[in-house]
């Protein structure tokens, strides 16, 4: 009976699982560039986290057991999400973080003009195309031109051209909102 009993334990089943193993794994070596794309894009950690959780949960379900072919398609899935819940949520123009990663606290004017900046971005890649965004976001959050292309499943040699036509439509998008 104990033998009947440790088959039928729901953890010790995931334990012994080689595809929740190959999963972890796979979760292990991406979670901190999925969350940080997602955290480039909505400026907080929390809803950074949040998006991370949907990507990693969505990967689950359209890669089982196939997780090498998943990192590129997590990276620009972080994007998408985080450009989805930009779009989506209003009041995020209103949050951001007091203190920048590894910085030093900003004063009451600076942190005024920090969350304004932060804001008025987002307000613009809003409006931007979605690949537009997702190449200035993955630029700006520290990707290589091989790994952008690598997400985005074109040719290395393309990454320039995407990421100069997103930066002068990012800089159209900006004159427009401060002409506005």
């Amino acid at each position: 009976m104990g033998l009947q009993a440790r088959h039928n334990d729901p953890a010790e089943r995931l334990d012994s699982d080689p595809g929740i193993a190959a999963f972890e794994s796979f979760f292990r070596s991406q979670y901190r560039t999925v969350v940080r794309l997602a955290h480039n894009v909505v400026g907080d950690s929390q809803g950074a986290q949040d998006v991370a959780q949907d990507v990693f949960l969505a990967a689950y379900r359209r890669f089982p057991g196939d997780y090498e072919q998943a990192a590129g398609w997590v990276r620009v899935a972080a994007v998408h999400t985080a450009l989805n819940r930009l779009r989506g949520e209003r009041r995020r123009d209103k949050r951001q973080l007091l203190v920048p990663p590894g910085g030093y606290p900003l004063g009451p004017e600076e942190t005024v003009i920090e969350r304004e900046a932060g804001a008025e971005v987002r307000r613009v890649l809003r409006r931007l195309p979605r690949r537009s965004a997702a190449v200035l976001v993955m630029r700006h959050g520290g990707m290589s031109y091989l790994e952008i292309a690598d997400a985005l499943g074109v040719k290395v040699g393309q990454v320039g051209t995407l990421l100069r036509r997103a930066e002068s439509a990012l800089r159209k998008e900006m004159d427009r909102e401060t002409h506005s």
